[in-house]
C-alpha cells in the first residue's frame, strides 16, 4: 500500500479495547488534537491489526479524522493472532467461522466509540481485502455515513463460507440506492 501523505496535524495514538458482549475488542484509536472534523473506522485485511495499520490511523488522523482501527479475529486469543500474525493460510481458514453480526457489531462498537470520545457526529467506514468484503457489508447498515471498500470481495469466496457468513452485496441496493460497484 502506497502511504497517505503526513497532514497539518499533530495526533495522539493508543492501543484500546471495547467491551462488547463477552468480548474485549482492541482497537487501535488515533485522533488529532482538537476537534476532528469526522470518524473513520477501518477493518484491515486478513493479516488484522498490526503496524501498517497503526501508521494508517496515524496519517489518517493528521488529517483531522478520529480513527479506530479494529481486530478482526478478536474472539481468538491475542497468543493465537500472534502465533499466526503472518500465516495467510492459517488466517484465511479462520474466515468461514466469522460471524457477519459480530464483525458486523464490531465495526459499530467503534463508531460508537469515536461518537462518544471524540464528539463526532459523521463517521464513516475503510476496509482492505477481507476489510473491504465488511466494509460492503456494512454499507447496509444505517449506522454509517459512508463506506470505502478497497479490493474487497464483492463475492463469498468458497472457501470463506461459513454459517455465520452472507454474500457481500446480498441486499445492497434496496439499503444503498446510489451505490456503484465497477
Amino acid at each position: 500500500m502506497a502511504a497517505l501523505i503526513e497532514g497539518p496535524q499533530a495526533v495522539e495514538v493508543a492501543s484500546r479495547e471495547l467491551v462488547r458482549d463477552d468480548c474485549l475488542l482492541p482497537i487501535v484509536h488515533a485522533r488529532p488534537e482538537g476537534l476532528p472534523k469526522a470518524g473513520i473506522v477501518v477493518h484491515p485485511d486478513i493479516f488484522g491489526n498490526r503496524p501498517l495499520f497503526d501508521d494508517m490511523a496515524r496519517r489518517l488522523a493528521t488529517h483531522g479524522f478520529a480513527v479506530a482501527v479494529v481486530e478482526p479475529f478478536a474472539r481468538l486469543s491475542r497468543d493465537t493472532r500472534d502465533a499466526h500474525a503472518e500465516d495467510a493460510v492459517t488466517r484465511m481458514g479462520w474466515v468461514s467461522a466469522l460471524n457477519d453480526d459480530e464483525q458486523l457489531g464490531d465495526l459499530e462498537a467503534a463508531a460508537n466509540f469515536l461518537v462518544v470520545n471524540d464528539d463526532v457526529t459523521r463517521v464513516g467506514v475503510l476496509g482492505f481485502c477481507m476489510g473491504g468484503m465488511y466494509a460492503l457489508k456494512a454499507a447496509k447498515l444505517e449506522r454509517f455515513d459512508a463506506s470505502v471498500a478497497f479490493y474487497g470481495m464483492i463475492r463469498l469466496p468458497e472457501h470463506w463460507r461459513g454459517s455465520g457468513q452472507t454474500e457481500p452485496l446480498e441486499g445492497i441496493e434496496a439499503a444503498c440506492p446510489t451505490l456503484a460497484v465497477f
